[in-house]
């Protein structure tokens, strides 16, 4: 198949969503999406939409909050933008059919209070926002008709069109759409656009412990870079320090709330911990409760550590987090009566795809949205609720600049592209070459750079990356492609850039802990770590 959208959107989480609604009022689009439309990030986000909602709250407080949390590497532009844009955005979900829990007498919005935060400012619907919001936004989409959704359609690589016209690449190069794999058929199919819009959500999937769901092998990233985009700050990996702990249970994620409520970290021996590691105790930034967390298992030799919540009526905990409750309750915790075992776990990118106020990557009519960009409004490290946020807002604005330039756009030459070739690959029926890889990259970059890194582990992991990366590439045109396949190739680029851009940062900033420098240095280091092919 070839075929041409206005606009091709690869990803379905919040921004991918919001971002079509918005620009399908004025043109064609198509969403591609690699397994089922509610397969994303976003809907297994529990806390919520961080915003200024409240008269005993104000933007400058927030904006503050954030720039703290970021340490010294968020653009400040950016901050503003988002505090200041935010509410009304929120308020626009609402008009969509988000059920945001109201607060008292069913006036105004009932916020939750998260770490890293000096005021109520996240509007919430229990603690399975990040489904509400998915659940309003495909009822949207479902009843929009100038919207096509592919389920089930994997994008492979972009279509540049220096290497369509067989040139050299060059900084005015221009994204014509992307080669995308239907998993239905096996076929790659070839999807031309005026404008395309990464939306792929983050790479949790590259460690061994990850909060997110199995979509998340980083492919929006690893594109963008192949193609020639730059990727900034990938070193900033936030690990969600409250990951429940329990072998059947799969990434499942104790929310940030849970501790926004009054949840306290104790060790085995029921000590609370986290005031010997940050002033800030419980409610510190995500980086410093999973340093603190990490640096009390690693002195205690445990396994995990609680998290206890049971001080606070019962009834308010199964009100406030349903979700929550059930599912540790499912496996044997009733968090009413005694406290949760959690651990840390990767679980958000900071970094990613380098991207203007509006959106546009560093090539013409690309664009990255959410987790897969890197806005500079989370610098160093997220604070949280921020990224659903960040989407919506960031959707928005990038429908606006698509619209003023949609004329413009449409009178650009439709230049013709090949299709895929196969050439004499074979298929593939070893599925452990597949997995063995898969396993490797995962468990080397858990133990080689997690939360707390040394120049030696990174200098090791590069070398072992170095020859599986050229392995990978083997297996990618030596076999028909796979859905396997095509993750593992973008997994292994992601690792790589990660560990290229931690070596490239000698200092301790935000999540980026290395112990041969544990000082953070702003005279050679404030500033964002920039990769391009």
């Amino acid at each position: 198949m070839t075929d041409y959208s206005d606009v091709l959107i690869v990803g379905s989480g919040v921004s991918g969503l919001s971002f079509a609604l918005k620009v399908a009022r004025f043109s064609r689009v198509t969403l591609i999406t690699k397994k089922k439309k509610a397969d994303t990030a976003t809907n297994l986000a529990q806390g919520g939409v961080a915003a200024v909602l409240s008269v005993e709250d104000s933007v400058e407080a927030h904006i503050a909050d954030t720039l703290c949390s970021g340490d010294g590497l968020c653009n400040e532009e950016v901050v503003r933008i988002v505090t200041t844009e935010g509410p009304d955005r929120v308020r626009e979900l609402m008009d969509l059919g988000v059920r945001f829990q109201r607060g008292e007498n069913g006036e105004g919005f009932d916020l939750g209070m998260e770490g890293g935060h000096s005021a109520r400012r996240v509007a919430h619907a229990t603690d399975l926002t990040g489904k509400e919001i998915e659940r309003a936004l495909l009822e949207q989409i479902a009843a929009t008709p100038n919207i096509t959704v592919l389920e089930d359609h994997l994008a492979i690589d972009l279509l540049i069109e220096s290497r369509a016209r067989g040139t050299e690449r060059n900084d005015g190069d221009r994204c014509l759409g992307a080669y995308v794999l239907n998993r239905i058929t096996g076929e790659v199919e070839t999807v031309r656009a005026g404008i395309t819009v990464l939306c792929t959500g983050g790479c949790g999937k590259v460690y061994l412990y990850t909060t997110n769901p199995d979509i998340a092998t980083g492919d929006g990233v690893a594109m963008a870079y192949r193609a020639g985009a730059k990727v900034a700050n990938l070193e900033f990996i936030q690990f969600h320090p409250t990951c429940f702990f329990n072998r059947e249970a799969k990434n499942f994620l104790i929310s940030e709330a849970v501790r926004g409520e009054g949840g306290i970290l104790v060790n085995r021996k029921g000590e609370a911990f986290m005031k010997k590691y940050d002033p800030r105790g419980d409610l510190a930034t995500r980086d410093a409760v999973a340093r603190g967390i990490d640096a009390e298992m690693k002195a205690t030799g445990a396994d995990c550590v609680f998290l206890d919540i049971t001080h606070k009526p019962a009834d308010f905990l199964r009100d406030r987090f349903p979700n929550i409750h059930a599912t540790c309750k499912k496996y044997g915790v009733d968090l009413t009566e005694k406290p949760i075992p959690v651990v840390p776990a990767a679980h958000y990118m900071c970094g990613g795809v380098l991207v203007d106020e509006w959106g546009r990557s560093s090539i013409t009519n690309l664009l990255a949205l959410g987790e897969t960009a890197c806005t500079g409004l989370h610098g160093a490290n997220r604070l949280a609720s921020n990224s659903l946020l960040e989407a919506v807002v960031f959707a928005h604005r990038a429908a606006k600049m698509v619209e003023n330039h949609m004329g413009e756009i449409r009178s650009l030459e439709r230049i013709e592209v090949d299709p895929w070739r196969t050439g004499g690959a074979e298929i593939l029926d070893e599925s452990i070459l597949i997995k063995h890889n898969w396993d490797q990259v995962r468990q080397l970059m858990w133990d080689y750079v997690g939360i707390v890194r040394r120049q030696k582990r990174l200098d090791l992991i590069r070398t072992r990356l170095g020859w599986m990366v050229k392995e990978i590439k083997e297996h990618f045109y030596d076999y028909l492609l796979t859905p396997d396949l095509v993750e593992l190739r973008n997994l292994a680029v992601i690792a790589d850039l990660i560990v290229q851009s931690a070596s490239l940062r000698k200092e301790s900033r935000g999540l980026h802990y290395i112990l041969d420098y544990p000082d953070k240095n702003d005279r050679d280091y404030r500033r964002d770590t920039v990769l391009q092919k």
